[in-house]
């Protein structure tokens, strides 16, 4: 597991490293979360990012999609959600 501080970083990390999936804060410094999935995915990343926010609207769930996300996880997240998502992408070995 690592940590970016913002999404730049984050952009930088996913280039180098080879993740599994991504939890995406939307709200980041330096380039949002949203913006950061649309570089990644444009750059041909095509493992699950899975949008993480306060926003519980469904017009916030539908600008998670619309940037690249495979899902969209509403803070405060229960261990149990996060789990479920991140199974739904994933294979558990």
């Amino acid at each position: 597991v690592d940590i970016a501080h913002d999404g730049q970083e984050a952009i930088a990390m996913a280039k180098k490293n080879s993740y599994d999936l991504i939890l995406m804060d939307v709200q980041m410094p330096v380039i949002d979360g949203l913006q950061a999935t649309r570089a990644l995915r444009k750059d041909g990343f095509t493992k699950p990012i899975l949008a993480l926010t306060a926003h519980a609207m469904k017009e916030e769930q539908d600008l998670s999609m619309q940037a690249g996300c495979n899902g969209h996880l509403t803070k405060p997240i229960s261990r149990i959600s996060l789990i479920s998502q991140i199974r739904n992408f994933i294979q558990v070995y």
